[in-house]
This record gives structure tokens, sequence and C-alpha cells, in this order.
């Protein structure tokens, strides 16, 4: 388990953060605390901040958009150099990044936080202007199409017909988000009394439900318990957003549903300025969207030393939560820093991630996991991983957000 430095070390190391969302302010903050006399630049060109784990509340007609929103400036640790441009182009081998004004930046350490890319133009016929139109619903597109979504949802939920969800076939972010959306719709749908007028389908993009056997077949049981239809092999490949129609890529060939409700998670990519640089697997699963090449265990990337990998971006099994965050950063700055003193760090990241389940409005699940596939819950004995409890469910909806504010001021 990584721990925070406990003195600052003093050095004139020139270090740049990419990215300025959880991992970015994260990292830069323990550095800024860990280091003494090091120049620690972060750039990022986006002024908001936003609380992501809470666009499930927000599409849910549960928090206005406000809850999720924040100022960028007001998590810069002190001593750091935000710079409001983005990076344009890294060059691990002359250890220089360039930005889109054009600035050339040298560094001894890179931390690449960029997070990632949704992907909607991959998918036909969307178009994210029209999310809370005509029953389409998208909830990872932002704050503002969260609650556009929450409005899409409600009408359906007020009139039944048929709803539709779904994931893309590439990694992604909280892939427990479009698992909640499918439950929190037929619980509205039953609130409302309408549940006999709706039916609902959930796309798998593969063969499970949820890359955790045991989870998957947890979900698999309350889908079929609350009759949501489940097919596999469906990967959305086109949507006609006038006639409400969504084809699916399947083994069979295309396969056309008609939707009442649909929400839409787009492809998931590393962002162009990553794709573009030599920093991606160059094979295997994680090469095709430009994940970044990193040790899963240290995040350090394994061409270029210098250079570790935090949050969405890294190429690794899980992780693509804030919680991933919360234990990947502090073993990332670890071996940074150490490599700075010249010795070698023992810390070493499980894969642990966590994924608060909501299964209905006051019951979730806390699903908390590692590279192996094993549960390994915060609190054994007081909240049973795969039960529908309530204490989970205040877990996310008022216990999460405190611990994530705290840890962009690198202090959880």
């Amino acid at each position: 388990m990584a721990r925070a430095p406990q003195a600052a070390v003093a050095t004139s190391a020139r270090i740049i953060v990419i990215g300025a969302g959880a991992a970015g302010l994260a990292t830069a903050s323990r550095l800024a605390m860990g280091l003494s006399g090091a120049s620690i630049t972060m750039l990022d060109k986006r002024r908001e901040h936003h609380y992501q784990p809470g666009y499930t509340l927000v599409a849910a007609g549960l928090k206005s958009p406000d809850y999720v929103l924040s100022s960028t400036r007001e998590w810069v640790a002190r001593g750091v150099n935000w710079v409001e441009e983005a990076a344009a182009e890294i060059d691990p081998v002359g250890k220089t990044v360039t930005t889109d004004a054009g600035q050339r930046l040298p560094y001894d350490f890179l931390v690449v936080a960029t997070g990632l890319t949704l992907d909607y133009g991959a998918i036909e016929g969307m178009d994210v202007s029209r999310i809370g139109q005509n029953g389409l619903g998208s909830v990872y597109a932002g704050p503002a199409q969260a609650a556009a979504t929450w409005r899409a949802m409600s009408d359906f939920a007020d009139k039944g017909g048929q709803g539709v969800f779904l994931r893309p076939a590439t990694e992604m972010k909280c892939a427990g988000a479009p698992l909640k959306y499918a439950f929190l719709t037929d619980d509205f749908l039953r609130r409302r009394g309408n549940r006999g007028r709706a039916e609902l389908t959930y796309n798998a993009q593969n063969r499970v439900l949820f890359s955790v056997p045991i989870v998957a077949e947890r979900v698999r049981m309350l889908y079929a318990e609350r009759n949501i239809r489940v097919t596999h092999d469906h990967v959305l490949r086109k949507i006609d957003l006038d006639r409400r129609i969504a084809t699916f890529r399947t083994p069979q060939g295309d396969a056309e549903q008609q939707y009442d409700f649909i929400n839409v998670i787009p492809p998931m990519r590393a962002p162009e300025v990553v794709r573009n640089s030599p920093l991606p697997w160059q094979t295997g699963p994680w090469a095709a969207d430009g994940w970044a090449e990193v040790d899963r265990h240290t995040l350090r990337h394994v061409r270029f030393p210098e250079v570790f990998c935090v949050g969405d971006i890294a190429g690794v099994p899980k992780g693509k939560t804030a919680a991933s965050v919360k234990w990947q950063v502090p073993v990332a700055v670890d071996h940074l820093i150490a490599t700075i003193q010249g010795r070698e760090s023992a810390e070493r990241y499980n894969g642990y991630t966590s994924c608060p389940l909501i299964t209905r409005v006051g019951r979730a699940m806390l699903v908390e996991f590692d590279y192996n596939d094993n549960l390994v819950p915060s609190f054994p004995g007081v909240i049973a991983p795969l039960e529908e409890l309530w204490i989970s469910w205040i877990m996310k909806e008022v216990g999460l957000k405190p611990t994530y504010l705290a840890m962009l001021r690198g202090r959880a």
C-alpha cells in the first residue's frame, strides 16, 4: 500500500504534469508536498474541474449540475505553475513537451495524466448537441448532458416504451456506470407505476456484464429479477436520432433496435497527443486505442523511465476510476521521488479500484477489486460487497466526494 512522502526532498528537477483532472491535480499536489526546490509545471487549458463520479447522480435527478463543478484554480497546489495551455506534442526522447501555443518545455520527469477522449464521432449519426431530445441520453458527455439525460429518462419513466442500454467495445472509465443507469431507469419506472409499460434491454459488448466474474453473475441475477433483458456481442455502430433506431454490430451482422429512450456510451480512446507520441503500447489489447505502455505495478513507462502515466491514460487492465487514481498516484509519485533520491521504491499498485454500483435509489453494492479479480473490501464484516445496502448508497451519495476532494489536495 502506498504512503505519502514524509519529508520534502530537495531537488532542482524539472517536472511536467500533463492534465489537470483528478490524476493530474492529485499528482501535482503530492509532488509539491514531497519535493523542495523542484520546478513543477502543470499543463491544461480547462478552467472547470468536473467531479465525474457525480455525473450519475445528476443523471438521476438527485443532484444539480453545479454539484459536480468547481474551479481548477481552487485545487492547484502552492508551488505548482499552472500553464493554461494544452500539450500538443510529447517527445520522450528529447524530453520535451510542446504546447498548443508553441511553448517548448524541457523536463527531467514527465507525468502524463491526460485522461481520455470520448469518441462520439465513431457512432454514425450521433449528435452530442441533441442529448436530452427525442429519447437520447448520454451520461458521460458532461454535467449539462447528464442533466439533459435525466430529463429524457424521466420522460421515459412517465410513459414507458423501449429502453436501450449499452457500453462500447473499447476500454472505458467507470465501467459500472452503464449498468447503474439501467438499474436506475428500472427503479424510476417502478416508482411511477409504469414498469409494466416498459421493456428494458442491456446490450453487452462481449459475453459478460462485468469484468469480475462474481460481480457479473450477481448483476445477471439482479437483471433477471428485474426483467432487464440482456443481449451479448452487441456494439452500437449507428443511430438514427429522428427515427429512434439504434444499429448494433453483432457476430451475425447488423441488428436494429427501436427505442424510446437510449443511454449512449461512446467509444473511449487515448487523446491524440498521446496516440501521436511514442508512448502507447506497440502491440496487444491496448495498442489500437493508444493507451500508454506502463508497468502495471509502478505506472512507470516501460520504454521511457522518466515518464509516469496515471489515471485513465494508463494502459493497465483495470482502473479507469477516481478510486484507481487515489491508489495509483501515491505509487507513481513515490517511484518518481525515489529516483530523484537514488533509491528504489517498494510501492506497488495492485490494480485496486472500486465501483459503488447503484441498484436503485437508496441502495448500492460497494464492489472493490484488484487486477486478479479478487474482491478486496475496505470494510470486511461491515459492508458485504455483493449485497444491496443503504450504507453503500450513503457512501456513494455523501461520503465519496469529500474523499475525492481531499485526494485532489494530495491528502487522501
